[in-house]
């Protein structure tokens, strides 16, 4: 979302004494000048008409929208000023002209108060349950508000997440898991404990929530130095204001101004938020790796829904596998999943199972082609070992380890100049397919097929008669279109007396021809010369190279080449058996 700098311009004087009021209400701050512009919480920038999207605003709660629209911009500091006093806090809660237009500022925003307002029906007892586990005034529970506005995936400029708005360095030093599944800054539950902790923890340092909740926005250091700054003796956010960074002296206002706004909406107007169901839920933690789309698809539970309640889930992945994690649902459907969750877990389980043990391709395609099918067979070669050679170059030479290497030749770790090494290597070579003979049952129960052979066999085109011989050569393998046929035109019977030949004019009766050697077919040939490879031997190849580039063993070569040792010569030109 595109959000612009909003600032506030401020008078030359912020504060001035108050006819009728009390001054123990009202606190000045000396030396506003210094900060002539005042940065407002990126809470006050937030887009309303994203918000009106969230899943639970559409489903679980209703904005008034009847209710009058007057935003009270013409509201007196007096009556302010009262109703501040009135707050049943422990945090004080003073006023002044930063605080006045803070809470101006948020008297304006109708539609960002309203939207909190219906949030905040889910996720306050969630704050409050935090804080009362550790003792901190309830008052605390509106920091998300100027925080994230109660948006649990809001992300801030500089990288703050979540309700609370931790950065990652100090939510991992509070115990926050961030990875690329998971970061538990987005879960409401688990983020309000950590930020109780946390203030709690700002508190025993500053002994002041002033200045507890200063820290909380710029961290200890900045409040400290700029203590320092002040002098000594100077234990207030109001004694030090001039001092602290910029966005930090609009964060106590605002805080003042979230408390009240949330507390006195419907004097101004705003419409109270209701809730059109109440939405109970439960937690269950997940042991096993399950993914939102097989829970929703199982369960009937929009995955949307599932987001809302769990927005800590980065890729919509709970991997229970690696720990148990919380899953957030409501009351009813969180008993049906610990009923279901086999059913959930292995629905669609293909999809969204993570790859265990994974074997690197070799480069070459598994399993048959036109020559037959891939096998894999173990070879020893012998290598003799060169200058400078190692057993960790010998070994990624021939693709094997140097344990094997040592293992084979009962060698240690150092070899020398001349040594002969026995190596093992695994070798992928095709697996010749022989060809499946026809039985002959199959041959006889295809009459018809063999009378048209026979027909073929004794005319030509003109339908001149052929000597059997003749017809014989001239069939070719690729007219044969299974062994049916082959084996047909092999064993052609002769024609049935019932139906004999048309008998030939004589004096159209050509010499016999004479016979001769049936030459081989084109496919024969192709055959022949796709088994009968040849390489010249070029400089620095021996038969062990020459073997694994063709996938053949080195015995095979020796025996296709008549050689009695390993010693070739460069130039001379081998055969390749395939």
């Amino acid at each position: 979302m595109n959000r612009k700098l909003l600032r506030i311009i401020l008078p030359a004087f912020l504060v001035a004494p108050l006819c009728g009021v009390a001054q123990q209400n009202v606190r000045s701050v000396s030396d506003a000048s210094m900060t002539p512009t005042l940065i407002m919480p990126e809470s006050f920038e937030t887009d309303t008409r994203a918000m009106q999207e969230n899943w639970y605003l559409k489903n679980y709660a209703i904005i008034d929208s009847d209710a009058d629209s007057r935003a009270g911009s013409d509201l007196s500091d007096e009556i302010i000023i009262e109703r501040l006093s009135k707050l049943p806090t422990i945090i004080e809660m003073p006023y002044n002209s930063v605080v006045g237009n803070n809470i101006r500022f948020y008297a304006n925003r109708r539609q960002l108060v309203e939207n909190m307002l219906g949030l905040s029906l889910y996720y306050m007892p969630i704050f409050e349950e935090a804080l009362e586990r550790h003792g901190l005034p309830r008052e605390l529970r509106y920091l998300p508000v100027i925080e994230s506005a109660l948006v649990p995936t809001a992300k801030s400029r500089v990288g703050a997440g979540g309700l609370w708005q931790f950065m990652p360095s100090t939510a991992s030093g509070l115990g926050l898991e961030q990875n690329s599944l998971v970061d538990m800054r987005f879960d409401p539950y688990t983020s309000s404990e950590a930020a109780a902790k946390y203030l709690k923890q700002l508190y025993q340092t500053f002994d002041d929530w002033s200045l507890a909740i200063a820290a909380y926005n710029c961290g200890p250091g900045n409040v400290n130095k700029a203590l320092r700054r002040a002098g000594g003796g100077k234990r207030d956010f109001w004694e030090i204001y001039p001092f602290l960074p910029t966005e930090t002296r609009g964060y106590v206002p605002a805080f003042i101004a979230a408390n009240y706004i949330m507390t006195y909406h419907k004097e101004h107007n705003i419409s109270p938020a209701l809730a059109r169901r109440p939405i109970v839920v439960d937690t269950v933690h997940v042991s096993r790796r399950v993914h939102f789309d097989q829970i929703s698809e199982v369960m009937d539970i929009p995955v949307a829904e599932l987001r809302a309640l769990n927005p800590q889930y980065r890729r919509d992945i709970i991997p229970g596998d690696i720990k148990p994690y919380p899953l957030t649902l409501p009351s009813l459907q969180a008993y049906a999943y610990v009923a279901n969750e086999d059913s959930i877990v292995n629905h669609n389980a293909s999809r969204y199972a993570r790859r265990g043990v994974v074997q690197p391709s070799s480069g070459l395609s598994t399993g048959s082609d036109s020559r037959g099918e891939y096998v894999e067979e173990e070879i020893i070669q012998w290598h003799k070992v060169r200058r400078g050679e190692t057993l960790s170059a010998i070994a990624n030479r021939y693709g094997t380890t140097v344990r094997e290497i040592r293992r084979l030749n009962n060698c240690g770790k150092r070899v020398q100049r001349g040594q002969r090494l026995k190596i093992k290597t695994v070798v992928r070579r095709y697996k010749e397919t022989a060809p499946q003979e026809t039985p002959a049952s199959v041959v006889a129960t295809e009459p018809a097929m063999t009378d048209t052979l026979t027909t073929i066999a004794g005319t030509d085109s003109l339908g001149v008669t052929l000597p059997a011989d003749s017809v014989a050569a001239a069939a070719p393998d690729s007219v044969t279109a299974s062994g049916v046929v082959a084996a047909a035109f092999a064993e052609a019977p002769a024609p049935a007396a019932e139906t004999p030949a048309p008998a030939p004019r004589q004096e159209a009766t050509p010499a016999p021809a004479p016979q001769r050697p049936n030459r081989p077919s084109n496919t024969q040939n192709t055959e022949r010369r796709r088994q009968t490879v040849r390489h010249k031997v070029r400089r620095g190849e021996n038969l062990s190279k020459i073997a694994t580039r063709y996938g053949v063993t080195v015995a095979a070569i020796k025996r296709a080449n008549n050689l009695a040792n390993d010693n070739i010569q460069v130039g001379q030109r081998l055969v390749i058996p395939q």
